[in-house]
């Protein structure tokens, strides 16, 4: 029984590790999506009020990443903990039970952080997505003012020969 629990409890150490380079992985690409956000939102000519809101956004998604972050180092902590106690724990099948239900609770969090991550990738993607909508709406903007203007600058000329006229 000792060894199959072993087993158990190293399989599921495994699996642990599996999750967390998947998280960090998704961090990763977490991070990298608000670094393009930001450099799209320097290469652009966004109004303040723009940048402002896509700057605000990115420190939201970066507090949640470290927020995401933190909490991983403490599950590590408590892997490394249960893994110091597998080792040196010969006691009865209760307190093989007593962990199983740690590590149960465990990979209910890893589970809840990875659907944290998933989160800020589709928060991400949303930005993004505002982000090149705001810019289109912008170069419509400018289509626009330029057309009123090239219309103001034709009426101002017509005016003058009105004017000239009588």
């Amino acid at each position: 029984d000792r060894d199959t629990d072993k087993k158990r409890i190293e399989e599921l150490l495994e699996e642990n590790m599996v999750l967390e380079i998947a998280q960090k992985q998704s961090m990763n690409e977490s991070a990298h999506l608000g670094w393009e956000l930001e450099q799209l939102s320097k290469s652009t000519d966004l109004a303040d009020s723009e940048k402002s809101f896509v700057f605000e956004l990115n420190e939201c998604a970066s507090s949640r990443i470290l927020k995401l972050e933190k909490d991983n180092q403490s599950l590590q902590n408590t892997i490394q903990e249960l893994r110091d106690a597998s080792l040196t724990s010969r006691e009865s099948s209760l307190k093989f039970v007593e962990l199983e239900k740690e590590n149960q609770q465990l990979s209910k969090k890893i589970e809840k952080l990875q659907n944290q991550i998933e989160k800020e990738k589709q928060s991400n993607q949303d930005l993004e997505t505002l982000s090149e909508e705001l810019i289109k709406d912008k170069k419509q903007l400018q289509v626009v003012m330029e057309t009123l203007k090239a219309d103001k600058d034709r009426q101002i000329k017509d005016l003058k020969q009105e004017n000239d006229h009588l």
